[in-house]
């Protein structure tokens, strides 16, 4: 099974939520921003030599609605020309650390 992949755990999670749940906020052009995000909870072996992979879309189109990928009030009602392309960036250095924290649990 050399190269299999298997996704333990996803999520989605729209940034224009990241700072409050009940009003939306546009996210700011070429400025790091900090994301917290939980993952639902897996119990999952990492074995010797497996790998772990982590995956940042901006979305999950066909399995979830279109991501305009523009700041419109409802994604559900966007116009044809809120849906553009866009360039996303994450940050990794010394002022901008990126990590993944995983919980481990021992026998």
């Amino acid at each position: 099974m050399s190269g299999y992949e298997l996704m333990i755990s996803g999520d989605i999670f729209r940034g224009r939520y990241r700072e409050d749940y009940e009003r939306p906020h546009p996210i700011a052009e070429n400025v790091p921003l900090p994301y917290t995000m939980h993952l639902p909870h897996v119990n999952h072996t990492i074995r010797p030599g497996h790998q772990i992979m982590v995956q940042v879309q901006s979305t999950w189109f066909p399995l979830y609605d279109r991501n305009p990928q523009t700041f419109v009030e409802s994604i559900m009602s966007a116009p044809e020309e809120a849906y553009q392309k866009q360039k996303h960036r994450i940050y990794h250095n010394s002022v901008y650390p990126t990590y993944l924290e995983l919980k481990v649990d021992t026998p």
